[in-house]
């Protein structure tokens, strides 16, 4: 008797001490991982405008599948943004010529149909300008949309939209 007592102290003690954790769902650890497939289907080559701007991309799945690099020339100004997953997270890193790093989380929207990025923070100053707000929506295999939300060095906010056909 008295060793299941002892027994009963000691698991009720661990159940106390060890971290509690909420159960995650399936669906709530894949969202970023389906976000994120559904965004290397983008791989290749694309040519398009934002505003009357024309633009090059270039999409490469890099670092042994754990990366994105979306690289795009406008302007004369290369502009790499870098998409990954951090466990059940889809983040993003934007590198443009503002002399800073916007970091997003991403999700699938609700359709299914567009991987939206929600800004968390930025290193750098913001003086120039910031990025603020990005989503990509997947039209079909050869024709994707990028919106944008720019913060201009006067504090307005400025959307861009880009259309993109793939190229190769």
């Amino acid at each position: 008797m008295r060793k299941l007592a002892i027994l009963i102290i000691l698991v009720a003690t661990a159940a106390v001490a060890l971290p509690q954790e909420p159960p995650k769902t399936a669906s709530t650890q894949s969202d970023a991982k389906k976000a994120f497939e559904k965004l290397k289907t983008l791989a290749g080559s694309w040519e398009g405008t934002i505003g009357n701007l024309s633009t090059q991309v270039t999409i490469r799945v890099t670092s042994a599948g754990s990366a994105i690099m979306h690289d795009a020339l406008m302007a004369s100004t290369n502009k790499i943004t870098m998409i990954y997953l951090e466990g059940d997270r889809l983040f993003l890193t934007h590198y443009g010529g503002e002399g800073n790093r916007p970091r997003f989380e991403g999700k699938l929207t609700p359709d299914g149909k567009s991987v939206e990025f929600d800004f968390l923070d930025v290193a750098g100053g913001t003086q120039r300008g910031l990025m603020k707000h990005m989503m990509f929506t997947i039209v079909d295999a050869n024709n994707h949309i990028v919106e944008v939300t720019y913060i201009l060095p006067d504090g307005k906010p400025v959307q861009a939209r880009g259309e993109f056909q793939r190229t190769k």
